[in-house]
Formats: structure tokens, C-alpha cells, sequence
């Protein structure tokens, strides 16, 4: 992943603003995409284990029915 990734993924999102969901959902899997690939590929430990550690929240259990 490489920041020309992530601003076409933004782009993205903004052309579907109106469908507020699928703006939603595609966000949120932005954003657990850019951490998983610093906790899989960053050279900084530390960075490394605050994007593992973020990640833990997609392990919980809850209704995701807005995004």
C-alpha cells in the first residue's frame, strides 16, 4: 500500500458522499486496511504495535449495521 493507494481509495468515498452507508463502510475498511499494512509492514516497532493494537476492535463482537 502506498499513498497513491490510499488518495484513490479517498477519492473514492468522496464520489459515493451521498450514499452515506457505502461512504461509511468504505472508510472504515480504509482505514483498517492502512493499519494493517503498518502492523504487517512498518519498520517502527513502535507504530507496529499501536496499529496491532488498534486493530484488536475488529475482533469484538457488535451489531455493524451503520457502515
Amino acid at each position: 500500500m502506498d499513498v497513491q493507494e490510499v488518495a484513490l481509495r479517498v477519492q473514492g468515498i468522496a464520489a459515493v458522499a451521498w450514499d452515506y452507508e457505502a461512504a461509511h463502510s468504505r472508510e472504515d475498511r480504509l482505514h483498517v486496511d492502512v493499519l494493517r499494512a503498518i502492523a504487517d509492514g512498518s519498520m517502527d516497532e513502535r507504530s507496529r504495535s499501536l496499529a496491532q493494537a488498534a486493530l484488536a476492535t475488529t475482533m469484538i463482537q457488535f451489531g455493524r449495521h451503520a457502515a
